[in-house]
């Protein structure tokens, strides 16, 4: 079966202002996270891929962008099942407002429990994202092969529930992971069971640094800017 990449979009405008943006319209990567799209086909560059999934959002499409642009034979298959969680009423908001939300430490400790109000659960969530991973898979090895590689363009919490399910991993437990914007998961698949072989890989050590202001034990809902 293929080989999965999984890239989240560059850092948005969202990630920078702090604001939980689910499927707010009009989030653009900011000056970083153009960068960061520019540097992507130099990073992919020695991966055959065959096909290239995004989410409909604009932090995803623009993310893509240059790498279609260093690869004219190539095009993006938009499917929603990838796009960012629904997060309702929360969505535009401020995390540090959500911070007194009674729903944040379910989604923080038990977000299998977590439904967001006027949005979607997690569990609905990841539901759908696996599906697509499935379908597209099945795809991928009939139309190019069992070794085929394939890059997904999605979101922080989509990519950690995908990553919590290939490890099966209870969803309680994918607040544990972490994914950079930008940065580059793989996943390849076989008969038997999926290997995570790559996690969160930004090539850049920073994120690894002591901070003036320590992250602290929460988990950023929509999955963070990254290193400052």
């Amino acid at each position: 079966m293929p080989t999965l990449i999984l890239v989240r979009h560059g850092r948005s405008t969202a990630n920078t202002e702090g604001l939980l943006a689910g499927w707010t319209p009009g989030v653009a990567l900011d000056e970083r996270g153009a960068a960061q799209a520019a540097a992507l086909p130099g990073r992919l560059a020695d991966l055959p891929l065959s096909e290239i999934v995004t989410s409909p959002l604009q932090r995803c499409q623009e993310t893509i962008r240059p790498l279609l642009d260093a690869r004219p034979g190539l095009r993006a298959h938009t499917d929603e099942r990838i796009g960012e969680c629904h997060y309702g009423d929360w969505s535009g908001r401020k995390l540090a407002e959500l911070k007194d939300e009674p729903l944040m430490e379910v989604v923080q400790a038990h977000p299998s429990a977590a439904a967001f109000p006027g949005g979607e659960s997690m569990r609905a969530m990841q539901t759908r994202a696996a599906e697509a991973v499935r379908e597209w898979n099945a795809r991928v090895e009939r139309d190019h092969g069992a070794d085929a590689v394939y890059l997904m363009c999605s979101h922080g919490d989509i990519i950690k529930s995908l990553v919590a399910e290939a490890l099966g991993l209870h969803l309680d437990l994918f607040q544990r992971i972490s994914v950079e914007p930008c940065s580059v998961t793989a996943i390849r698949y076989t008969r038997l069971r999926p290997f995570l072989v790559r996690l969160g890989d930004t090539g850049d050590l920073a994120s690894l640094a002591p901070r003036e202001e320590p992250p602290g034990d929460e988990a950023t809902v929509g999955g963070g800017a990254g290193a400052p």
